[in-house]
């Protein structure tokens, strides 16, 4: 029964948070703006509400994108990122949003403290809601069904979140239909891992009529039909999938969206590419950029440009990923790889067309060969152009598995909204404080293929 009101307790924090923000707000701009805005403009008291409305929509939309809302979801340490950086983001939208209204560059350090107290009220708040959550909500007691393969590499990522799961068994579906039922009846859920689809089916249908939570990894005809239209033409339910890639409109807007922003990061990037520039030519007196070739759109090579945060023999032994601890970046190339900055000079392969802001990682030939021929759906990634960033960037890490970035991909592919671009494009923002999502392949391996 307390199960249904999971939710609530979740909506209740949320509106609790975003109410103190609202009073906040309100009273900064009551007590520190409005003095100043009456001497200019004694008939704008009326847009008081609307200013303070604005400022809400601004901190609900942020922290939405980031995920701050799921206070029962996400990691502890994610929720308190997520909701400081929408309060960050917040305040310099309102900033911009008051000079306007007063038509003149007001000081932003009523902003600037107010911000900070809402840092102050958000940390320990969130804490004590997600402690709460914890007591009402213990973590969920999971049974794994495995398949033809082991279980044991999404066993230890699930094991990463012990706040939330709890595996207690796991058992292939080769003991039979007999002995796996009562076994489901004993756990809150089941994990559904790599089963062949007849017996995956089966199993789901009965866990259905059972009311039993069930997670699922998804085979790549999943994600594909997850993207498919229904057709109710008939009395017969069909799903379309058209398998064409994004559409003639998708792809006028998401090329304008690519000009528009490659053009306005490259002018606010510009200083801090000189500066990249610059140490890295003073630490090893070696070439600025580094440049590969690489796959695009249908297979298409063309040229990346990167800073250089290897050694300049970095590759004499052949193409391999970056391994964690990797002794080939230098000293320069560990901080720009850790903040993404050694990417930036793909806003010119953006401005030139050869990539999307949004888009798959750009793999080299060879290493994409070496994908196709353990995974030949691979290819199937290669619909829309590389992307400087993309789903399986913010979603996934550096060294995630080729098999789980085709699915991400494919998601990304199969799903497509400018909207989706936009979240993306802010969840980019905030994983350059995830080091996690930089971290390289182990040592023993070339690739991102596991041994």
């Amino acid at each position: 029964m307390r199960e249904k009101y999971k939710h609530l307790l979740n909506f209740m924090a949320n509106v609790i948070t975003l109410a103190v923000e609202a009073v906040m707000f309100g009273w900064v701009w009551y007590e520190c703006y409005v003095p100043l805005l009456d001497k200019a403009n004694a008939l704008f008291r009326r847009g008081n509400w609307a200013v303070i409305g604005m400022y809400v929509l601004f901190v609900f939309f942020f922290t939405k994108v980031f995920g701050g809302y799921r206070i029962g979801y996400m990691r502890l340490s994610d929720i308190i990122l997520s909701q400081v950086l929408a309060v960050l983001l917040s305040m310099v939208v309102a900033y911009f949003e008051i000079c306007l209204v007063a038509n003149d560059y007001l000081t932003p350090k009523p902003l600037l403290l107010m911000t900070l107290a809402e840092i102050i009220f958000i940390v320990p708040w969130v804490i004590l809601v997600r402690k709460a959550y914890q007591r009402l909500y213990p973590p969920r007691q999971l049974l794994v069904i495995y398949g033809n393969y082991s279980p044991d590499d999404l066993i230890s990522k699930i094991n990463t979140r012990k706040d939330k799961y709890n595996i207690c068994a796991a058992e292939s579906y080769r003991i039979g239909y007999e002995k796996l039922y009562p076994m489901i009846l004993e756990y809150n859920a089941v994990v559904l891992c790599d089963l062949p689809a007849e017996v995956r089916n089966q199993i789901m249908k009965y866990c259905y009529q059972e009311s039993i939570r069930t997670y699922v990894t998804p085979k790549i005809s999943d994600i594909l039909f997850r993207g498919a239209d229904d057709i109710h033409l008939f009395d017969t339910p069909l799903y379309l999938s058209r398998n064409q890639g994004l559409s003639i409109v998708d792809l006028f807007v998401k090329r304008l969206m690519d000009i528009v922003i490659s053009l306005i990061g490259i002018i606010i990037a510009s200083p801090f590419m000189l500066i990249i520039a610059i140490a890295i030519k003073l630490y090893d007196h070696g070439p600025v950029l580094y440049k590969q070739e690489r796959l695009t759109k249908d297979g298409k090579p063309f040229m990346i440009y990167k800073f250089r945060s290897m050694t300049t023999h970095s590759e004499d032994k052949g193409a391999r990923l970056a391994a964690k601890g990797d002794a080939r970046i230098t000293l320069v190339g560990r901080v720009i790889r850790a903040i993404h900055f050694d990417e930036l000079p793909q806003l010119f392969n953006i401005l030139k067309g050869d990539m999307s802001v949004v888009g798959p990682r750009p793999e080299r030939q060879v290493i994409a060969d070496q994908y196709t021929e353990e995974i030949p759906e691979f290819v199937l990634r290669l619909k829309v152009k590389a992307g400087l960033t993309g789903y399986a960037q913010v979603y996934g890490k550096y060294n995630t598995t080729p098999y789980d970035k085709l699915k991400l991909d494919l998601t990304y592919i199969q799903n497509y909204s400018v909207w989706m671009d936009i979240k993306i494009l802010f969840l980019t923002f905030k994983i350059l404080f995830q080091k996690e999502n930089t971290e390289g392949v182990d040592q023993d391996q070339t690739t991102a293929i596991r041994q």
